[in-house]
């Protein structure tokens, strides 16, 4: 096992450095970068403020003018004056150049690409390009966003469907596996930013009752609460966002272990095992159990990671929660490139790593899986 793990962590190498090359590459060639970003804002600040001083100026003109110079006159001045103003606006090459120079940009593309490798080898990410922070900070900020939903509620949802898929293959085509069914699947069709808004209006002071809060993590006065008061806090804050997370989250994994589990206990050996005098309860959990389990193991780092980063967007929005989900989308909005590629670089080493204890939990549940033999 201990060389499998070996060439298993060697290639975690060349994967990622292959999906930050192709990323980058294709960032480069995507129109609207921060450059333009910068130099859009910069224009129109300076259009909005141009602008606002053409009308007092206009104003003035009107206010001061007598009645017989007449309204067609100054209007007429006024879109001179305008026109004169429109063909002024922009910047210089100067402006431009020193944009591009604050953003990197002036490097050739190359060195721009070598640079930053040698930097995400050292895990050194660099300052946003609009926020004025490194990125490290930003990043460790929102962390405990993320990890709170997606420990939560990959929790919650596991805790569930597992042993109520069990309980639906025991129970195949009776009133429980229909009516169970039923729920889930209804629960499924709801999309969870829907019910996060029902949440909301109902126990979150909308129109019933005002028992959770709506908006962030922890209350303002954390630091003056005891520990317990603090644990107490945190959990009343989570309530609402996890429970939006996981309405929709049981109905795929709890058909999945219900199906892995039926197409197991349908098999000789369990048959062999019943003829042997072994009891229900014996074979379920001491036959059936490692070989049903398996699928549902290696769907795991997939679903956290997709609960932990990119499903949890709406519900950090809706709940003003800062998040790294919420992060990685404001800065694709922004084209904050430094956060953007960390954040996509974090990721995609967290779900190669989480691929390899995937494969750790295989043996743990199954020891007959050897990968090393293989």
């Amino acid at each position: 096992m201990t060389a499998y793990l070996i060439r298993r962590l060697l290639l975690v190498v060349p994967t990622l450095w292959a999906i930050v090359t192709i990323n980058f590459l294709i960032i480069q060639v995507a129109p609207g970068g921060p450059v333009d970003q910068m130099i859009a804002n910069m224009q129109g600040q300076t259009a909005s403020l141009l602008d606002r001083m053409t009308g007092n100026n206009q104003s003035d003109t009107l206010s001061g003018s007598d009645a017989d110079s007449g309204g067609a006159d100054s209007g007429s001045g006024n879109r001179t004056g305008d026109s004169a103003y429109r063909g002024a606006r922009g910047l210089t090459e100067e402006d431009i150049a020193a944009i591009e120079a604050r953003f990197g940009f002036d490097k050739p593309l190359h060195e721009r690409y070598f640079t930053m490798l040698w930097d995400y080898l050292r895990f050194d990410f660099g300052d946003s390009l609009f926020r004025g922070r490194s990125v490290v900070d930003l990043i460790v900020e929102r962390m405990p966003v993320s990890i709170s939903l997606g420990l939560w509620s990959t929790l919650i949802i596991y805790l569930v469907s597992i042993p109520l898929g069990i309980r639906k293959a025991v129970k195949h085509s009776t009133r429980f596996d229909v009516w169970t069914s039923s729920v889930i699947f209804a629960a499924n069709a709801i999309p969870s930013f829907l019910f996060a808004i029902l949440l909301i209006i109902l126990f979150a002071g909308g129109n019933y009752f005002d028992w959770f809060p709506l908006r962030g993590l922890v209350s303002t006065n954390w630091d003056e609460l005891s520990l317990w008061g603090k644990i107490v806090d945190y959990f009343w804050h989570m309530v609402l966002p996890v429970t939006a997370l996981v309405i929709g989250g049981f109905a795929s994994l709890t058909m999945l272990t219900k199906n892995s589990f039926l197409d197991e206990i349908h098999k000789q050996y369990v048959m062999t095992a019943r003829a042997k005098g072994c009891t229900e309860r014996r074979i379920l959990y001491g036959h059936v159990f490692r070989n049903g389990m398996l699928i549902i193991i290696a769907g795991f780092p997939a679903a956290f990671i997709s609960i932990f980063f990119s499903g949890a967007l709406l519900i950090e929005t809706i709940f003003s929660l800062d998040g790294l989900g919420l992060l990685g989308f404001e800065s694709t909005l922004q084209r904050d490139y430094p956060v953007m590629f960390s954040t996509l670089y974090v990721f995609t080493l967290l779900g190669l790593i989480m691929g390899i204890v995937s494969d750790l939990t295989y043996t743990l549940v199954d020891p007959r899986i050897d990968f090393e033999a293989r």
